[in-house]
């Protein structure tokens, strides 16, 4: 794919080419982000919970390293990224949706899935993952 993409954008991308790193994730997720899900019904508020949640999927989707965006529409403080991956035998097609603030933070995050049963298996082992990444952070406090 072309490398010719928004300085934002970049960064999501580079980022996520270097792995699962929590402190670069935090750092550029603005602290008032939103985050809509495509399992729950209401909108995630804040920072916290949407790196807890985008570093989950990453945990949840990325497993066998065959996930991959197969189409990026990089609009300047909005981009579109079509992803497929491969999860248990479970083939996944969705859609990143991201805007990024005047920082350069993201501040909107929307994701979509496709088809049915990849929802269904995603949302389990997304429930899995979230309490364990709560589970440390109860022990802690």
């Amino acid at each position: 794919m072309s490398t010719n993409y928004s300085e934002n954008l970049q960064k999501w991308l580079d980022m996520l080419e270097g792995g699962k790193d929590l402190a670069k994730l935090s750092a550029m997720i603005a602290k008032d982000c939103v985050f809509y899900s495509p399992v729950v019904h209401n909108p995630q508020r804040g920072q916290q919970i949407t790196v807890m949640y985008l570093y989950g999927a990453a945990q949840v989707l990325g497993v066998n390293k065959s996930f991959k965006y197969v189409r990026i529409l990089d609009c300047g403080k909005n981009a579109v990224l079509e992803f497929e991956t491969e999860v248990d035998g479970i083939f996944i097609n969705g859609v990143d949706m991201i805007h990024w603030n005047e920082e350069g933070l993201i501040d909107d995050f929307k994701v979509m899935l496709r088809p049915l049963k990849a929802v269904t298996m995603v949302q389990a082992k997304m429930a899995e993952m979230l309490e364990a990444l709560k589970a440390p952070a109860k022990t802690a406090g």
